[in-house]
């Protein structure tokens, strides 16, 4: 059985473990929604990152918002995605962690969100914790106690 009783999430910076911004796929405040649905579809994911020109973080954006943009009252308008902007539509009300924050605290956001930003004392987006990255740990610790 699993003894997680001496694995301290709050001892283990985010640092240690986060995917660096220079990696992270992104748009940007005045970038057309149809650039943010061609990003998430080529990457595969469901949501990014909205930054600034500066880098700093401003938000996410995610498929559903856009989705939900192009319905129209009698039907779908696609045209819409080329009118509308990412700040038209992202979410701008999304919790962020700095490098110096635990994994405890990673954890208990990433229970709403698949990811959580990391920003500076700026608000410039240094990279993400995932909750992959979070599972990896525990899975980590789950081996190392199985080897003794």
């Amino acid at each position: 059985m699993l003894d997680l009783s001496n694995f301290d999430l709050s001892s283990i910076p985010v640092k240690d473990s986060m995917i660096d911004a220079e990696i992270v796929a992104h748009v940007q405040l005045q970038n057309p929604l149809e650039h943010a649905l061609l990003v998430l579809t080529k990457t595969g994911y469901n949501a990014v990152p909205v930054l600034d020109l500066e880098s700093k973080f401003c938000g996410i954006i995610s498929k559903s918002n856009i989705v939900e943009e192009m319905f129209g009252i009698e039907q779908i308008e696609v045209s819409r995605l080329h009118e509308k902007k990412v700040e038209d539509v992202m979410e701008s009300d999304v919790p962020t962690i700095t490098e110096q924050d635990s994994l405890e605290k990673a954890l208990h956001i990433l229970i709403n969100y698949s990811f959580v930003c990391v920003v500076d004392e700026e608000e410039k987006m240094q990279g993400i914790y995932t909750r992959r990255e979070i599972l990896k740990q525990i899975r980590n610790e789950f081996y190392r106690q199985q080897s003794k």
